[in-house]
């Protein structure tokens, strides 16, 4: 995969810099969809899917970040595990401009509209928030925090973070695969629906899963800690939960948007906290 299209998955996914833009890239606006940001200049499709295929690492990054925030906070600054939590779930709306959020909330108020498919995506289009969207957010932020905080209490808090953040992408490259419509003919969801063969998305979960057994056992044999073997069962959940919106929106919608995508991130990153703090 080329390296512009890892540029592209960081610009569009994060606040990080993308290293390596050119200048007018660097100092161009981004234009928003309903929920995502995609570049003036759009780019093709196949780069907008190989971005996708990146996301994953993308989410590890940022799940690195959090894990930071939450290791300082928690036993640097010994806040608790409670406000260690918040800040680090809270870093990661920082990150990512709360367009996640946003998409979420948007999809819920289109949703739960029960209206016809292009009502409801009109409502989506709408920049104000309505009920079903405030009562979504609220619940699915304190599901995330509320995770955490019991993973924190398991001792596994860091990992948790890490393995929510990457399988909140990972579900963004399944709802790009090859047989998933456009709702929209514009925006970031026409842009990159559709533009993965299905063997992509299970290739990247084989690969996402087998580091995270790797990785666990590592810990078990240098550190002398437990086998976490919840954490590529968290994965698992997470993908399933956010696969299973993602199933309902295509019926409903007629396909993904970039509200779509936004809401299929915390809703997996949500399922895989829960998981997570299982004792």
């Amino acid at each position: 995969m080329r390296r512009d299209a890892l540029r592209l998955s960081i610009t569009l996914l994060s606040v990080l810099p993308a290293v390596g833009r050119s200048r007018e890239a660097a100092s161009s606006p981004p234009a928003k969809d309903a929920a995502n940001a995609a570049p003036v200049s759009s780019p093709g499709r196949e780069t907008a899917g190989e971005a996708m295929a990146w996301a994953p690492v993308v989410g590890l990054l940022l799940g690195v970040i959090a894990a930071a925030v939450l290791y300082v906070s928690g036993h640097l600054l010994h806040t608790g595990s409670l406000v260690a939590a918040t800040l680090s779930v809270g870093s990661l709306a920082v990150l990512t401009r709360a367009l996640h959020l946003d998409g979420l909330a948007d999809l819920a108020d289109g949703l739960g509209s029960r209206r016809p498919a292009a009502d409801a995506l009109d409502i989506m289009r709408r920049s104000d928030i309505g009920p079903f969207g405030v009562v979504t957010l609220v619940l699915t932020l304190l599901l995330q925090v509320a995770g955490l905080t019991q993973a924190v209490a398991a001792g596994r808090g860091p990992a948790a973070v890490i393995v929510a953040t990457v399988t909140g992408r990972l579900a963004l490259t399944w709802a790009c695969r090859q047989g998933v419509p456009a709702a929209r003919a514009d925006g970031l969801g026409a842009l990159v629906a559709g533009t993965l063969p299905p063997v992509v998305p299970a290739l990247i979960t084989a690969a996402v899963l087998a580091v995270t057994i790797g990785g666990i056992y590592l810990a078990a044999a240098v550190a002398a800690v437990p086998v976490e073997w919840i954490l590529p069962v968290a994965e698992a959940a997470g993908l399933l939960v956010a696969l299973a919106l993602a199933r309902h929106a295509v019926r409903r919608l007629g396909g993904v948007t970039g509200d779509v995508l936004g809401a299929l991130v915390e809703t997996a990153a949500a399922a895989c906290l829960v998981v997570t703090a299982i004792s």
